[in-house]
């Protein structure tokens, strides 16, 4: 079964969490990418993810 946009964009995201900078430009680059049911999944996944690493929560704007 072939990883969708969504898995691969999702594993990027929390290889990159260690850096805020390099996060919000990984989600900049995924919100061009994603289809729009993609996104809607993702948004909800950043809630739940940045709960925990509040320095990530700055890239929610992008969501908007």
């Amino acid at each position: 079964m072939p990883r969708t946009a969504f898995t691969y964009t999702k594993s990027i995201l929390e290889r990159v969490s260690f850096d805020a900078k390099l996060f919000c430009k990984e989600l900049e680059k995924a919100l061009k990418n994603l289809l729009p049911y993609e996104i809607e999944l993702l948004r909800d996944w950043l809630l739940q993810y940045t709960a925990e690493k509040p320095e990530l929560k700055q890239c929610l704007i992008y969501m908007k």
